[in-house]
C-alpha cells in the first residue's frame, strides 16, 4: 500500500506542474482577458489554490507515508483524497462530456487518482 499512496504523491506533483503550465497551455494572458476582472481573477486563484492543494497531498503523501496508513487522521485524509479525484473525475463527465478521446484520458487520469489513495484507503487501520 505505500507504494500506491507513494505513487499518489509523484502523481500529485504531476499536476502541481501540469497546473503551473495552465497560464501557456491555455494562453491565459490573452483568453483570459476576455473574461470580466472578478472571473479573471477568481480562475487564477482557483488554480493557485488547486496548486497549493496538489503540494500538500503530494507531500503527506510522499512524507507521511506511515501515518496515513496507520492513524484515523491518515484514513480520512486518503479517503477525502480519493473522493476528491472520484469527483474531479465525475466532473469530467458533467462539465466536459466523454466525446473527445482527450476528455476519456483525463476521466481515466482522474479515476486513476481516485484509485491510487482509494485503495489504501480501504486497508488503512
Amino acid at each position: 500500500m505505500d507504494a500506491l499512496i507513494k505513487a499518489g504523491g509523484i502523481y500529485s506533483f504531476g499536476f502541481v506542474i501540469f497546473h503551473l503550465m495552465f497560464w501557456r497551455i491555455f494562453n491565459w494572458g490573452e483568453d483570459l482577458r476576455t473574461l470580466s476582472f472578478l472571473n479573471r481573477a477568481i480562475m487564477q486563484v482557483m488554480n493557485v489554490s488547486l496548486i497549493f492543494t496538489f503540494v500538500i497531498f503530494g507531500y503527506i503523501s510522499l512524507l507521511h507515508t506511515k501515518e496515513l496508513m496507520e492513524s484515523a487522521l491518515g484514513h480520512s485524509l486518503l479517503v477525502l483524497i480519493a473522493l476528491f479525484w472520484l469527483f474531479r473525475a465525475i466532473g469530467q463527465i458533467v462539465f466536459f462530456k466523454l466525446k473527445h478521446w482527450g476528455s476519456v484520458v483525463f476521466f481515466l487520469v482522474f479515476s486513476s487518482g481516485a484509485v491510487l489513495y482509494g485503495i489504501p484507503a480501504a486497508y488503512a487501520t
